[in-house]
């Protein structure tokens, strides 16, 4: 009796243990690489996570992480959702004071130069941080799988990734063999401000078969003159007007009738959120793009 109670006993003590097993399983860490080529290694899916950049939160709510974004910046207006999320600060300065008091466990930035200073004392904070900046419409799925894998949200980022992939590839395959049209894109008006080919604006262009005129510059954002647009005669003239902001000045253009884009009546204003913004929304962007750019080969009086 008393050997069959003590085998009775430790068949419970190796159940419960093989039990407590297989219901906790260790997770392994998470490492990913970001735009900038560092590694972000985390132990276990972010739950308390702020974005720095409107582009970054449409990403994290397309990777199914909305509801685990505990902060955001000013103009972090989409999803409808996103408007409820406090905020941070915004395009000019950070509330560095309120982000670490907040206790996130990934931070996910976009940096420009005021960015880059604020961000240090974040650095030695030793809250982890991924950074975007894709420079290409083919990066944005690799983006939202990465953050998906960041945030335990591999699911349905592998939705959003492959919705946003088939879209341009039917769009990349519509329009490649077009001919070309060269383009001009205006982010602001005076000064006259533009964007080189690294630029992801400049790539929906390239992708609708257009030229960016000025994409060779070597300043990602360029200044150009009055007299150099003139020079370089564009076909069409593009700007991407935010709704949360002021005009661009494309109605400059109106009283120069010598440049090719006035005479054929290719002056086009896209929704700049859509254009601008390195988010899944840039595809219907790049549609509008593909759009006055094909208007303008039919005005051409030729086929499209």
């Amino acid at each position: 009796m008393t050997l069959l109670r003590i085998s009775h006993w430790t068949v419970l003590a190796v159940t419960a243990i093989l039990s407590l097993t297989v219901t906790t399983p260790a997770r392994a860490s998470i490492s990913v690489t970001d735009d900038l080529g560092n590694i972000i290694t985390l132990a276990r899916p972010a739950q308390r996570i702020i974005s720095l950049s409107p582009h970054v939160t449409e990403l994290v709510f397309a990777a199914g992480a909305g509801e685990q974004l505990i902060g955001t910046v000013k103009y972090s207006d989409y999803p409808a959702a996103a408007k409820a999320i406090p905020r941070v600060g915004d395009n000019r300065q950070l509330d560095i004071e309120r982000i670490i008091a907040l206790k996130p466990d990934l931070l996910v930035v976009w940096m420009h130069g005021a960015f880059e200073r604020q961000l240090e004392p974040l650095r030695k904070s030793g809250i982890p941080y991924y950074f975007s900046e894709p420079h290409k419409l083919e990066e944005i799925p690799t983006t939202l799988f990465k953050l998906g894998q960041l945030f335990g949200t591999e699911k349905q980022a592998h939705i959003a990734a492959d919705e946003f992939r088939q879209q341009l590839q039917q769009l990349t395959a519509r329009y490649q063999n077009k001919p070309v049209v060269r383009t001009f894109y205006q982010v602001w008006g005076k000064p006259i401000y533009t964007l080189n080919d690294k630029s992801i604006v400049s790539d929906a262009i390239r992708i609708c078969g257009g030229e960016n005129i000025f994409g060779r510059l070597s300043p990602a954002a360029p200044v150009v003159g009055l007299e150099s647009v003139i020079q370089e005669n564009p076909e069409v003239i593009l700007t991407g007007d935010s709704k949360t902001q002021t005009t661009s000045g494309i109605e400059q253009w109106k009283g120069v009738s010598n440049l090719l884009a006035v005479k054929n009546n290719n002056l086009v204003v896209i929704d700049g959120d859509q254009l601008n913004r390195a988010g899944p929304r840039i595809i219907e962007g790049a549609k509008a793009v593909c759009e006055a750019l094909d208007q303008a080969r039919n005005r051409r009086g030729g086929k499209s």
